[in-house]
């Protein structure tokens, strides 16, 4: 059975992107991430991730683990996050000794926030259509 993967459309991929997730976008802290949620500013299209974790959980070998891991969490709990909105994940904490279902537990415990945040964050989203603008 083949594994289910992200498509290259479902990543933030440049720092410019991550910058401005970061400083505008809605913070919910659980133990072990910050997931930080902001309206995408192209047309909407469906959830993107990007995940920061830096040297001060592990080395590569844990950081590459705990990528997977928050990758597969996000694979799992795609009704959290819906189209339109863009997910930074800071893991905080080393994830060793973490399974899969603990993290997917983690944010679906979270899921009341994330759908607070969410639904405020599409509300203050100015209407986008699919359509370029015209120029007169």
């Amino acid at each position: 059975m083949r594994a289910v993967t992200l498509r290259h459309a479902t990543h933030v991929r440049k720092r410019a992107e991550f910058q401005r997730i970061q400083s505008s976008g809605a913070r919910v802290n659980t133990e072990r991430f910050v997931l930080i949620l902001a309206a995408q500013s192209e047309p909407f299209g469906a959830a993107r991730l990007g995940i920061t974790a830096s040297r001060r959980i592990g080395g590569a070998v844990v950081r590459n683990r705990a990528k997977r891991l928050v990758r597969a969490a996000f694979r799992e709990t795609r009704e959290l996050f819906p189209d339109g909105i863009d997910l930074v994940v800071v893991v905080r904490k080393p994830l060793v000794e973490r399974k899969l279902a603990a993290v997917v537990e983690e944010w679906r415990g979270a899921a009341g926030v994330i759908g607070r945040r969410t639904k405020e964050l599409l509300a203050r989203a100015p209407e986008r259509s699919k359509a370029p603008p015209t120029h007169a």
